[in-house]
């Protein structure tokens, strides 16, 4: 679809997910783009694998089945490999100079990143997008508006209470990031400023997202008051998230330190968080990688910025008390100094103690005193992470990004390949298909998208082929650069990315935005669900009469339904009977498929969306949103006793 105009929400549709959709050519013979043959799909639900050849055309998903009497211009061959949709990674620190190329991470199979994690990025969202779009993308791009990132700006670098004009002025920078499109609201109140921040202003600020139905995404805050608890950390995320209005997401999720073997309890306490859906990411490493003080180096030395604590060093007595503070975190978060690692000098912090004949605390500071220097922290057990894997709500995201950088975590290389090939096919932590949900169903139902994340007829054409015979990860924390293997193909948008296991320098990625009628939610596979819609929608004083119902079983792979409209303005008239995938959430529905314009009788691929109590419109008014790719779109309101959404 060209350039557009969506009523209910008064952005570019060229930005917004409508203009993803693509059908199969009216003509049956007509060939195809791409065509993979001969594959096993692993369509993003966690449903079992089953045999198909994958049609694509304008950038989308047009057909899936036996296609072997059609044709297409590129024709790739896709027998023993698994066929699945592209990942998307939901915690990227992505480089801007490296989106364009974005090798590391396409070789890991991801085709989109949500940036602005931990609460950190730009607080003019389209102006970022607008930058990093610039020089092209090899990669699909969205952002968070990061929580850390709007305190600093009303708030300063330093620990003082806000006023009543702060707390709206940052409820204003929130909402017109979300109003920009963002993907959510992340925080990482580990982190400074954002520690300083107590709870309940934390709550105060992010609740005005909630009538958006986002998430919040938090590196949890692990205080010296409460021994440096994740769990108490976590806790507190749970509480932002349920008290806001929002879906709480433990962003790379871990237990550390003193509380290694209690990531039961911790998902135990997620899941009953008072019937309130809670959501986790997590990487398959027990390290992380962050600035060397950011952790470590007390808050109240880190008050004011950089050029405070360094006055703070320059002081004996403060520099011991430092020292001594700094040690305290380190032991209890990361083993001691033995669980620190300088990847940027390729040395472990107990070499540098030895080389400069100091304790631990003071050799930090004397590495952070010539420069900022980033660290990887060890801090958990594999029985942990193993439980987190499995945990149902825990989607696969690497905290890493599109990246030139060479000495880095092995995770900027591996993360998703690791995944497949240790935790699926060496130890069998995780199936394929559920490995493959939580790489890119779940982090798309986690974040809100609706056009991404699983493979059928109607979403955009973001596919990774990958074998699953030999896919893994050869990075490790001495060579971090090395690239996996086993990943065949990429497609970004219809763009073949990667061939043959080589970059392509295909520069097919879109900058994304989120819409209000793209909720956070769970994902819906696992029950029957039915949406009916009979009465007139209202489109800038138009009457235009719409008629569907539309239903999905349990565990089915395909939908079922009729669908009839016919818009008097135009005289289009739209009749669909072929339907791939129904979405719920509470009193919101959306669905694609196939559908017949008449008189034409030209077949196009065609989305849905229902809302029976939009929260951003006067009254919470039902709405609803139609599109037919490239020919027709509709959106406005209509009865709320015209829709019903329902699971059975």
């Amino acid at each position: 679809m060209g350039e557009g105009y969506n009523r209910l929400n008064p952005m570019p549709l060229s930005f917004l997910f409508l203009l993803f959709l693509a059908a199969a050519p009216a003509n049956d013979e007509a060939p195809f783009d791409v065509i993979l043959r001969h594959g096993t799909i692993l369509d993003g639900t966690g449903l079992k694998p089953y045999r198909g050849d994958v049609g694509i055309l304008r950038g989308c998903i047009a057909r899936i089945g036996d296609l072997s009497g059609r044709r297409a211009q590129l024709d790739l061959d896709a027998s023993g490999m698994f066929v699945a949709p592209g990942f998307i990674n939901i915690h990227s620190h992505a480089a801007p100079n490296a989106l364009p190329t974005a090798a590391n991470m396409l070789l890991q199979g991801v085709t989109t990143e949500i940036l602005n994690p931990d609460g950190g990025g730009s607080t003019d969202l389209a102006r970022q997008m607008s930058l990093l779009g610039g020089a092209g993308l090899a990669v699909n791009i969205g952002a968070y508006v990061g929580f850390n990132s709007v305190w600093a700006s009303v708030m300063g670098q330093s620990d003082h209470r806000p006023s009543e004009e702060d707390i709206t002025r940052m409820r204003v920078l929130v909402e017109q990031n979300l109003r920009q499109g963002a993907f959510g609201v992340s925080a990482g109140l580990d982190y400074k400023p954002g520690y300083f921040a107590h709870t309940d202003e934390v709550i105060r600020v992010v609740s005005v997202a909630s009538r958006w139905r986002t998430n919040f995404p938090n590196h949890e805050r692990l205080t010296p008051e409460t021994g440096f608890s994740s769990r108490v950390g976590i806790a507190e995320t749970l509480q932002i998230g349920e008290s806001a209005g929002l879906v709480p997401v433990i962003t790379h999720m871990k237990i550390q330190g003193r509380e290694q073997g209690s990531a039961a309890a911790v998902i135990a306490s997620m899941n009953q968080a008072g019937g309130h859906y809670a959501a986790a990411d997590a990487y398959p490493y027990l390290a992380g990688q962050t600035g060397l003080g950011a952790l470590m180096v007390p808050a109240w030395a880190q008050d004011g910025g950089r050029p405070e604590m360094l006055n703070r060093f320059r002081n004996p007595e403060m520099r011991a008390r430092i020292a001594k503070e700094i040690e305290e975190a380190m032991d209890a978060r990361f083993g001691g100094p033995s669980g620190v690692y300088l990847p940027q000098t390729q040395q472990q912090l107990v070499d540098v103690m030895r080389d400069l004949h100091a304790p631990a605390g003071e050799a930090v500071i004397q590495i952070l005193e010539k420069q900022n220097a980033g660290a990887i922290l060890r801090f958990g057990i594999e029985d942990d992470l193993v439980k987190i894997l499995r945990n149902p709500s825990t989607a696969i995201a690497c905290d890493c990004g599109a990246s030139l950088e060479t000495r880095n975590h092995p995770r900027f290389y591996g993360a998703f390949p690791r995944v497949l090939g240790h935790y699926v096919r060496e130890t069998k932590a995780l199936t394929w298909e559920d490995a493959v949900r939580k790489m890119t169903g779940l982090p798309a139902n986690t974040v809100g998208i609706v056009d991404r994340g699983f493979l059928v007829p109607g979403m955009v054409a973001d596919v990774t082929v990958f074998d699953p015979a030999t896919v893994i990860d050869h990075a490790t924390y001495e060579d971090p650069a090395a690239p996996s293997e086993g990943i065949r193909y990429v497609l970004v948008n219809g763009h073949l990315a990667v061939r043959d296991g080589k970059v392509t320098g295909e520069r097919g990625g879109r900058a994304l935005v989120r819409s209000g009628h793209m909720p956070s939610r769970p994902m819906s596979v696992d029950a029957a669900r039915d949406v009916a819609v009979k009465g007139t929608v209202t489109d800038s004083g138009a009457k235009v009469p719409i008629a569907l119902n539309v239903a999905q079983d349990a565990g089915a792979n395909r939908a079922k339904g009729s669908f009839r409209l016919t818009d008097p303005r135009t005289k289009t008239a739209i009749r669909a009977n072929e339907w791939s995938l129904v979405q719920v959430a509470d009193q919101w529905a959306a669905f694609t498929g196939r559908a017949r314009l008449l008189p034409s009788g030209e077949e196009r691929a065609i989305t849905v969306i229902v809302d029976r109590a939009d929260p951003l419109a006067a009254n919470h008014a039902a709405a609803v949103v139609v599109d037919v790719e490239g020919a027709y779109h509709l959106a406005g309101s209509i009865e709320p006793g015209s829709v019903k959404v329902t699971r059975r």
